[in-house]
């Protein structure tokens, strides 16, 4: 069901023309809202420093078309937003096919796929066509026409703090500033929105969570640059990540913290090693999205990245091949889950005592079968392997690892005991 929901909802905020600024980013919020109405939405003016960078001017479009000299569109943004590059200025004029050819981008290797292409910081205008369409181009004049403009406007981000028992914060950043691409762009908010709505629903939490929906780089460094985030960020943040193609069926993928040793690496790696054992594992240096800016010399933050494909691995990123067919519901409910047992696994996560001396007597006390036969031992290897590894240094997650039982299992392993009186939480 809510694989379903999720994949609705990309479907929703497929069409809108997303950029890092402007209305496609407000429709997107929106369409966020309607799931989670807490998330507040905040602009930030143009030329506000964000750090070394600066909040670009707003960019909006209206339409755009290349027509041959019959007046015929060979190229139509209204049919594929993907055919302007991003940011694009105005143009109406006249052009030789020398001249259009010069303003047009492809993707050789792909040669039915319309490819992404931006022009974020330096003034242009250009037109993404598929290889097909270039090379049917014939010696015309042809009518390039941008309906576009620059101006002094505002990025938007959304923002939702779900409180916790503790002040302590697990941060999920995502991102959407692409148009029309499903993986790369969609399947990230969606997964994000749907675990805050099932956190919201929990009776109570241990942390706060800090919930993060920005256009991609400017977006994480504005938020980050805005008020006291970053320093509550810095005190609070415990563990994080940045959710990025989330939606397809292939792999499950995690981008290391920096040196690869923060909480976040650790729970990842052990959620995603029962799971998927055969998930990739990228080092900081392979880093490509957000990731990148918390990860930074004095920002400091444990986020990891957290992918299926992951971005840049897959022959359908940054073109028009990442659509709907490429996400489907089961790969979305397979990244959520992935974040909820990660999510669980650090609730939980503590370090426990055992309180007698050598093995305690477990019959005594219901947790052990009081007959012994070959074979009944297995249903309590897992709590005897973990009353021996409760030490006082060991977390949940550690014992999960040297026993080889997910914390999923252990955790209530480890309920049982306390209510026993046989173990006690010593952090």
């Amino acid at each position: 069901m809510v694989g379903q929901e999720m994949y609705a909802l990309c479907g929703k905020m497929f069409p809108y023309c997303r950029s890092i600024t402007g209305d496609g980013v407000r429709a997107t919020l929106k369409a966020l809202q309607e799931v989670v109405p807490e998330i507040t939405v905040h602009e930030v003016l143009s030329g506000t420093k964000a750090f070394d960078w600066t909040v670009p001017k707003e960019w909006r479009i209206r339409d755009a078309w290349i027509k041959n000299s019959s007046g015929d569109k060979i190229v139509d943004f209204k049919k594929h937003n993907l055919h302007v590059v991003g940011y694009s200025t105005s143009v109406d004029k006249i052009v030789s096919l020398n001249e259009l050819k010069s303003v047009l981008y492809t993707q050789p290797d792909q040669p039915d796929a319309i490819p992404y292409v931006t022009s974020y910081y330096k003034e242009r205008y250009g037109f993404c066509v598929t290889q097909k369409q270039f090379d049917a181009l014939t010696d015309d004049n042809y009518h390039i026409y941008i309906d576009s403009e620059l101006f002094d406007g505002s990025l938007t981000y959304g923002e939702l703090i779900i409180p916790g028992e503790s002040e302590q914060e697990i941060l999920i950043s995502t991102y959407f500033c692409h148009p029309s691409m499903a993986n790369n762009e969609l399947s990230g908010p969606a997964v994000s929105v749907y675990l805050a709505k099932w956190l919201m629903s929990l009776p109570k939490r241990r942390y706060t969570y800090r919930f993060v929906y920005v256009p991609e780089t400017i977006g994480s460094l504005t938020y980050m640059s805005q008020g006291d985030h970053l320093a509550k960020m810095k005190e609070n943040v415990i563990a994080g990540w940045n959710l990025s193609c989330v939606g397809d069926d292939r792999t499950y993928s995690m981008v290391a913290t920096r040196y690869g040793n923060t909480l976040t690496d650790k729970v990842t790696e052990n959620v995603l090693g029962f799971i998927y054992p055969d998930y990739k594992h990228y080092s900081f240096l392979e880093r490509g999205s957000d990731e990148r800016q918390y990860n930074a010399p004095g920002i400091d933050l444990p986020v990891c990245g957290f992918s299926r494909s992951k971005y840049g691995e897959y022959p359908e990123y940054h073109t028009s091949k990442d659509d709907m067919g490429l996400i489907s519901p089961s790969g979305l409910m397979g990244a959520y889950k992935v974040m909820q047992e990660c999510i669980n696994a650090l609730e939980y996560n503590r370090k426990y005592k055992v309180v007698c001396l050598c093995e305690p007597q477990l019959g005594k006390r219901g947790l052990y079968p009081t007959l012994s036969q070959k074979g009944s031992y297995d249903e309590v290897t897992a709590m005897v392997d973990f009353i021996a590894y409760a030490d006082g240094k060991n977390d949940l997650i550690d014992i999960s690892n040297i026993i080889g039982v997910p914390v999923k299992n252990i955790w209530p392993i480890a309920e049982k005991l306390v209510k026993a009186e046989l173990i006690k939480v010593v952090d």
